[in-house]
């Protein structure tokens, strides 16, 4: 009789995983960096209008690595939690990430919804004219720009406790958490 040996824990995110992961880290910092430049530039100028166009179009690139990656997620384990962690902070990493991935689709889509209520069309990419599903209104612009400056805010919130929380299992743990999701190596 043949016997089935369980496999063995996946310590590591998968590449896929990891891959996504940084590159959906490194739009959403740049889209912060752009949101934070454009809106001090003055006036409406050429400059401004470019700086808007790259923020959308990381927006929409951010939208749909996030669907790809909550498929992949969906579809893949995450590696286990190191064995010694406390309750609460397993609980607390299940609240983060699960606020974090709501977060990565509620910004773009609020700055979508904003800018088609603005009568502004979002063209990815300078080639690709995305479907307007908000008339021009005003008065919802402004509302939704207020609701996108607000989640903007929370997401940055968010990132701040995971990056803590990384650092605390690097620094303090040293549990060897922050390897699962490095790219190269451990």
């Amino acid at each position: 009789m043949t016997q089935f040996r369980a496999r063995p824990a996946v310590d590591r995110y998968t590449g896929p995983a990891i891959t996504l992961h940084w590159l959906i880290a490194i739009l959403i910092a740049g889209a912060f960096w752009i949101g934070f430049v454009m809106t001090d530039i003055p006036g409406f100028t050429p400059t401004k209008l470019k700086y808007f166009s790259w923020h959308k179009w990381i927006g929409v690139t951010v939208f749909a690595l996030v669907v790809l990656r909550t498929i992949w997620r969906l579809t893949h384990r995450a590696p286990p939690l190191p064995a010694g962690m406390a309750r609460w902070q397993r609980g607390a990493s299940h609240v983060v990430h699960f606020l974090l991935y709501i977060l990565m689709v509620a910004v773009p889509v609020s700055g979508y919804f904003y800018t088609c209520a603005a009568g502004v069309p979002v063209v990815y990419l300078g080639l690709v004219e995305l479907p307007v599903v908000i008339a021009k209104d005003p008065v919802l612009r402004d509302v939704l720009k207020q609701v996108h400056i607000t989640l903007d805010w929370i997401l940055l919130g968010a990132i701040c406790v995971h990056l803590l929380a990384v650092l605390k299992h690097l620094v303090i743990d040293r549990d060897g958490l922050l390897s699962r999701m490095m790219p190269f190596g451990r």
